[in-house]
């Protein structure tokens, strides 16, 4: 009979790990952690096949926790992401896991980032190392990332690293690990490559596969608002004063802190609103639950922890101020409105750098999340006349106003102003808590800086990139002089771009530039993204070839070879390039 897993604590997770996870508001594992952790707790190899957004990291990183040896400043785990900001994103996730584990150091490395300061960095230590599979290489083959101690090593999303062409170099990790060490491997699909790494490096390895449930949430509109960090507040106050149809808002963050920031500040600018978190008493909990239903608050800042079970029937918008951790709390989130047949608007404010977690959303729920332009200042004020112009003809339509009249007589019969200077006056004394004309605005605004973020490449669809067009040759300032080689390249444009290998030629490598072949269809601002993408420390600067430069680079002869490298060097091929797979010491 299959034991129903209700609580972290049935998993055997210490208590450090509990508190953690309470404080950012897991109440129960997802299916794939109930599945994983007593395995990986257990030291046994594990093959998981289960879709982004999951929460297949909290699966791997609490039993990755769990078992270090936190006196030990050498890396005992190494998990290998495909791209930079997956690394980044599983290194924070590792660190909130653990933040209750004194003394825990995570560190993620990966091309782009200045190589002195992670040389400095892993000087100093890191229990756990979170990189991608290229920057990896060049620690281990520099001797500043030594494995003697590493316990567990873990791929996460394999498939995602063979379509970028880093199969080899993940099998050339694994060769460098030590012989006794856990691996866990998770995919969202299983190729025969993967399947080979797991047959060659893996011992009798658990295989657990999750099946993807369609989440729908029908009743609820959602929308999502590309912001940077400094401005969330700015674009939810212009949110909450625009939306039409909105009564009643719970407002997500990710911190109990975050709760009474927020609150504070949306009640210094006028909002009727409250805090909900997890040091609230039973009593208060209750208290701001029924002056929400009341109608004496209409904003709740809350943490997800706080907001389980909420059902108030005035809530007719969420508001993601903060993304979710993962998917499922999404789906929880969103799920406080559009109930009982009711209907709902969910708003998600994502950061450039978080356009990764929308793309899993989207995934995940199977549903299309539409962008919602930041209303202007002009529009902010248009409404605020709108909502002062419907309150004045409210009172005239209601209110008995005999006694006000004689008082407006009396002044305009004294002299000093007509009606309409009256009547003027009344108006901006009437508005001076709310003014209906926003102050200049010190810089741009930022519904126009919206528009100008650096667009986020999971958003660019391949099949927009090249359907089906011809490839062309740009030059890019990065060559042979600058230890580069077709892998970094090809890793570089994958991770910026979301491009996949199949819509990237043939790359020639010259001493101080190379070419490569790319759609000739590239939007501008795909364009612009590849100029100021980074390899060996230098931007592409990505341009085309000039009539001259195509004709030198197509002379017979003038194909130049990849740079040599011992006996393993490689002409390069036509078409997606290889990575080159370095020499392999024997074991001891």
């Amino acid at each position: 009979m299959t034991t129903t897993i209700d609580s972290f604590r049935q998993l055997g997770l210490a208590e450090p790990l509990l508190a953690a996870l309470a404080e950012v508001g897991y109440e129960r594992p997802s299916p794939i952690q109930a599945a994983c952790i007593p395995p990986l707790l257990a030291g046994r190899d594990l093959l998981g096949e289960a879709q982004t957004g999951t929460g297949k990291t909290a699966a791997f990183a609490l039993p990755v926790l769990s078992r270090l040896d936190l006196s030990v400043r050498d890396p005992q785990a190494l998990v290998l992401a495909p791209t930079r900001e997956l690394a980044i994103q599983v290194a924070e996730a590792f660190q909130r896991y653990a933040r209750q584990l004194p003394g825990f150091q995570v560190l993620p490395v990966y091309g782009g980032q200045g190589m002195a300061a992670q040389l400095k960095q892993l000087q100093r230590g890191a229990h756990v190392i979170v990189g991608t599979p290229g920057r990896v290489m060049d620690h281990i083959n520099r001797k500043t990332l030594r494995l003697d101690r590493l316990r567990t090593l873990v791929l996460d999303e394999a498939d995602e690293m063979l379509r970028m062409g880093f199969v080899d170099d993940v099998d050339w990790i694994l060769e460098h690990t030590p012989a006794e060490r856990q691996v866990v491997l998770f995919s969202a699909t299983m190729p025969d490559p993967i399947r080979r790494i797991a047959r060659r490096h893996m011992r009798s390895p658990e295989e657990v596969k999750i099946r993807e449930r369609t989440t729908t949430v029908a009743a609820t509109t959602q929308k999502y608002c590309k912001v940077a960090a400094p401005h969330k507040l700015d674009a939810l106050t212009r949110i909450l004063e625009t939306e039409e149809a909105l009564d009643a808002a719970l407002v997500f963050v990710r911190t109990k802190t975050a709760t009474v920031e927020i609150a504070d500040k949306l009640e210094a600018r006028g909002y009727a609103v409250a805090a909900l978190n997890g040091d609230l008493t039973q009593p208060l909990r209750e208290r701001v639950i029924e002056q929400l239903k009341q109608g004496r608050l209409d904003i709740i800042v809350a943490t997800d922890v706080a907001a389980r079970g909420l059902d108030v029937s005035r809530i007719t918008h969420v508001i993601n101020f903060d993304v979710p951790y993962d998917t499922e709390a999404y789906v929880h989130r969103i799920g406080r409105t559009g109930r009982a047949g009711r209907t709902g608007t969910a708003i998600l404010f994502v950061t450039p750098r978080e356009m990764r977690m929308l793309g899993m959303i989207e995934r995940a729920t199977r549903q299309k999340i539409e962008p919602l332009p930041l209303p202007s200042r002009a529009a902010v004020a248009d409404r605020r006349v709108a909502q002062f112009r419907e309150q004045i003809e409210t009172v005239i339509a209601t209110e008995e106003l005999g006694f006000f009249r004689d008082v407006v007589r009396d002044l305009e019969a004294g002299g000093n102003a007509d009606l309409h200077e009256v009547a003027a006056a009344l108006a901006f004394l009437a508005q001076r808590e709310r003014p209906l004309q926003l102050p200049p605005a010190k810089g741009p605004d930022i519904a126009d800086a919206q528009h100008s973020m650096r667009p986020a490449p999971a958003r660019t669809p391949v099949k927009q990139i090249n359907p089906g067009g011809a490839l062309v040759r740009y030059r890019i300032e990065v060559g042979r002089n600058h230890q580069a080689m077709p892998k970094d390249i090809v890793g570089a444009i994958a991770n910026e771009t979301g491009m996949g290998g199949r819509n990237i030629g043939r790359i020639d490598l010259f001493d101080d530039y190379s070419t490569v072949e790319l759609p000739e269809d590239l939007p501008p601002e795909i364009l612009e993204t590849l100029r100021r993408t980074r390899v060996r420390q230098r931007p592409l600067g990505l341009r085309t070839l000039t009539a001259e430069e195509a004709a030198i680079t197509a002379r017979p002869g003038a194909r130049p070879k990849r740079p040599p490298a011992g006996k393993d060097a490689k002409p390069a091929k036509a078409g997606k390039p290889k990575p080159r797979k370095p020499s392999k010491p024997k074991r001891a």
